[in-house]
């Protein structure tokens, strides 16, 4: 057995997976499509570890990101698309297209010389060549090319980085703020107007403003609901066990006895 496998040795191991004569059949059922879920899995089990600083983790999370790479390059491979050297390649000139403060000469061995550039600079750089990318491929418009399938926080934040980039913006959080308690109004009023359609769409509404302010405050709102999803289980976890403790289960118990051990929980984090 090799001492240590390389990415040419995962090439062979997905080609042996999809050999028609003596492959693997469930991989050999698969298409573009019906892997994608595992894709979206795969990348936010990639974020989930990072959050954690749980790197050896990451390590093996990261080795399933990358064979979902390999599976679509040898799927695009058997269909004549492209193939994983077509990717990297495509990649890398990218990337160098995309950093001239790097690689000023447009050649990634080329004779290259750091420009002495500010991050301010770099971002404004990065946007202008994006756009320009996007130009080239018949995306018009600002908010072009924001892929319709991202989950909705994170497709909100892009397109409101991409607004804010012309200067369509709250001049500082406080405007947000203040967005975010008019749209709650509306909601409340479409609630006690029990208009339900209007309601979803306030909530929308509701929900589109706070990506705002997480944008404000530098942070990833995906990240945060995903925070705020593991202290609810934590809070949870912590009410059933207590009530488990005295034979219970949360269903015996009345509202106020639940939130009373909520704030049990929440006073047990604090200390």
């Amino acid at each position: 057995m090799k001492q240590r496998y390389t990415v040419e040795d995962l090439e062979y191991l997905m080609s042996r997976l999809r050999d028609p004569e003596s492959g693997c059949p469930w991989d050999l059922k698969q298409s573009f499509a019906s892997i994608v879920p595992s894709t979206i899995e795969e990348a936010y089990e990639v974020a989930e570890a990072i959050e954690r600083e749980d790197f050896e983790h990451l390590n093996e999370e990261l080795g399933d990101l990358l064979f979902q790479v390999i599976f679509y390059a040898r799927l695009g491979s058997e269909n004549g698309y492209f193939d994983f050297a077509r990717i990297v390649d495509t990649l890398v000139r990218k990337l160098v297209r995309r950093h001239p403060h790097v690689f000023p000469s447009g050649d990634l061995h080329g004779d290259n010389q750091t420009a002495d550039i500010d991050e301010q600079q770099i971002k404004e750089n990065w946007e202008a060549i994006k756009a320009a990318e996007r130009e080239a491929k018949g995306e018009d418009g600002t908010l072009g090319g924001v892929a319709v399938g991202l989950p909705g926080l994170t497709r909100a934040l892009k397109l409101q980085k991409r607004a804010a980039g012309v200067g369509f913006d709250w001049p500082d959080i406080g405007g947000v703020l203040d967005k975010i308690s008019e749209e709650v109004e509306e909601l409340r009023a479409a609630i006690q107007a029990g208009d339900t359609e209007h309601a979803k769409e306030e909530l929308g509404d509701l929900l589109f403003a706070c990506v705002n302010a997480a944008r404000h405050l530098k942070a990833d709102p995906e990240s945060a609901l995903r925070q705020c999803n593991r202290k609810f289980e934590r809070r949870f976890t912590f009410v059933e066990t207590r009530l488990k403790a005295c034979d219970r289960l949360p269903t015996d118990a009345s509202l106020q006895e639940l939130d009373q051990l909520w704030e049990a929980a929440k006073v047990e984090e604090k200390s």
